[in-house]
């Protein structure tokens, strides 16, 4: 088990977990949306590279398809939490995201409190699954 690249990750997806939670208190709802995805993110790569497993790409849902395969079993409600926080993903950083305006006219206060809730859900999901099989004993696969 590689704890040291596992720590590089999982400490980047508390900071960057952080610093979207300080948006979110400023209004820049838009960007702490985009911030909570990429916590998550790294917290799912911190995951699977502990392991060794492949972590390319930045949709969650696809890094989910690399826990099944290496039989990490995901919490019931982390494929919801997945495709919202993906939804988050470009939409928030590309000022022709949206057909008008621009993408901060596109968020609000509640979108972004749920991207924070699930991002931490998926923090959370991480540590515990970690914390449970940190060891190595069972490769990182629950029976």
């Amino acid at each position: 088990m590689d704890m040291d690249e596992y720590f590089r990750w999982h400490n980047q997806a508390e900071h960057t977990l952080k610093s979207s939670y300080r948006d979110f208190k400023e209004g820049d709802y838009s960007w702490a949306c985009f911030k909570a995805q990429q916590a998550a993110e790294f917290a799912m790569k911190a995951l699977l590279k502990a392991f060794g497993i492949s972590a390319a790409g930045h949709s969650l849902v696809k890094l989910s398809n690399e826990l099944d395969k290496a039989g990490i079993e995901k919490p019931r409600d982390y494929m919801k939490w997945a495709r919202k926080l993906d939804r988050d993903y470009i939409q928030p950083r590309y000022p022709d995201a949206y057909p008008q305006g621009s993408p901060y006219e596109y968020y609000d206060e509640e979108d972004a409190r749920l991207s924070i809730e699930y991002a931490q859900k998926i923090l959370a999901f991480v540590e515990g699954y970690i914390n449970e099989f940190g060891n190595g004993d069972k490769k990182g696969k629950k029976e």
